[in-house]
């Protein structure tokens, strides 16, 4: 069993506000001393990061369609482990699933797989008695829900809150703070630097949560949301592990695991599961580090590594080159996103890390969604024929789109990625909490002797 107080913070529909209410949220019960710990429902990497900036740990994403429905539960008490506050932002809107599964992937059905209340987050700048209607509406839509109250968000007025509160009291949900609409300022780095202010431990991102803090602080009844929080019933569910059936022996191989000083571009998972797996996790700054970390037998590059920092990841020739032979003397290396087009020879005629044959090229609009793959191959990932559910998120591609041995292949899709050596490198980035054997199998490739370089 476990108990860890815990809230849902979910909105009608994407806009409302529940991002910077996430954050404000958690920075200012940590102002208090208090041990708090941030999920991000879906796929989304970067609120994530954010998420664990303002909590001072790991921000960990929940996703059904990643990870499998039955696992929700399990990763949220790792994650949450010795907390006295956990907060889970939610997704789009409470009751929306963009795989069109909302019984088992919403937000909804992840605060009812975790038996916690709701707080909804709604946007009232044009709205004034309704918000009653929309509000109750939600509450009776799932019987099985359990909304707990409401944040009001973008406040006209003193006199509008009054309207805004006798509303809500009329049908008995209680408003737990009213933020006027400049209290919940457009602080944080702009969307496109993605999880690197977060792993660079950038000082203006820091400011930024800090200040939402001091806002939520001033505008949200801290206690009355703790009280909630703390109202949450035991979970029954185990939390889950990292360790393998055996613990491992031997040699502990170096895996150099691409991030910086305030995390990796990999799910926090990832990490868990190659010390357990028996590896020695040292972190690669690729934006930074001109070298390898001694003795480096494995890289693992995560999908969080934003298209955006091209000229900056083709500007470290040295450590380009360094990629480069490590993958030409067969050692594994793990390209997700971007990592692949890191590998590339070029992107946008910046000269890359060379290993793969391919040009890579950004285009306007992004490719988003979730695609169940499966392993064309064996790969360091996967024994052939394995299959996977990823999200796929990049505006730039590469040409040819596969190399001789694909990575991956699924319906209605041409084959995508690359198999060389012991390289996988694809734009499909998988959640490793689902797949725990991607660890293992990389440790021991990681401990087999080099080849000769190609």
């Amino acid at each position: 069993m476990t108990v860890v107080p815990r809230v849902v913070l979910s909105a009608p529909s994407s806009g409302h506000g529940t991002g910077a209410l996430s954050l404000g949220l958690l920075a200012a019960l940590a102002d208090r001393g208090l041990d708090v710990a941030g999920f991000k429902i879906g796929p989304d990497q970067v609120d994530a990061a954010y998420l664990g900036l303002a909590a001072g740990r790991p921000g960990r994403n929940l996703d059904p369609r990643l990870v499998g429905p039955e696992r929700v539960a399990p990763l949220f008490a790792h994650g949450a482990a010795g907390a006295g506050f956990a907060l889970v932002q939610g997704t789009m809107g409470l009751y929306d699933s963009i795989a069109g599964r909302p019984e088992t992937e919403s937000t909804a059905a992840v605060a009812t797989a975790l038996r916690s209340p709701v707080v909804l987050v709604v946007d009232v700048a044009a709205m004034g008695q309704s918000v009653a209607a929309l509000v109750h509406g939600f509450r009776a839509y799932d019987e099985q829900l359990w909304l707990g109250g409401v944040i009001l968000n973008r406040v006209a007025s003193p006199r509008h809150e009054t309207m805004l509160r006798e509303a809500l009291d009329d049908v008995g949900v209680p408003v737990y703070g009213a933020l006027r609409r400049h209290e919940l300022p457009a602080v944080l780095p702009a969307r496109r630097h993605g999880v690197v202010p977060v792993v660079q431990r950038d000082a203006e991102a820091e400011r930024a949560v800090r200040r939402l803090g001091e806002g939520v602080a001033a505008t949200v009844d801290l206690d009355r949301v703790l009280a909630l929080a703390r109202s949450a019933p035991e979970l029954t569910a185990a939390p889950w592990s990292p360790e393998p059936a055996g613990p491992p022996a031997g040699e502990r191989p170096v895996v150099a695991l691409a991030g910086g000083p305030g995390g990796s571009y990999s799910h926090p998972e990832t990490a868990e599961l190659l010390r357990a797996a028996g590896a020695e996790v040292v972190t690669l700054d690729p934006l930074r580090d001109e070298a390898l970390p001694a003795g480096t037998r494995a890289l693992v590059v995560g999908g969080g590594l934003p298209e955006t920092y091209a000229e900056q990841l083709s500007a470290n020739r040295r450590l380009c080159i360094a990629v480069a032979e490590l993958a030409r003397t067969g050692r594994p290396v793990v390209a997700e996103g971007a990592g692949l087009l890191w590998l590339a020879r070029e992107l946008d005629g910046r000269p890359m890390c060379g290993v793969l044959d391919a040009v890579g090229a950004s285009r306007d609009g992004l490719v988003v969604g979730y695609r169940e793959a499966t392993a064309a191959g064996d790969s360091v990932v996967a024994r052939a024929g394995t299959t996977v559910v990823g999200h796929k998120q990049h505006a730039a591609v590469l040409t040819p789109r596969a190399g001789e041995r694909a990575a991956w292949r699924w319906e209605g899709g041409a084959p995508e990625g690359f198999v060389w050596r012991g390289v996988h490198a694809s734009q499909l980035v998988p959640h490793w909490a689902a797949y725990p054997d991607v660890a293992a199998r990389l440790v021991a490739a990681a401990l087999a002797p080099a080849e000769a370089p190609a």
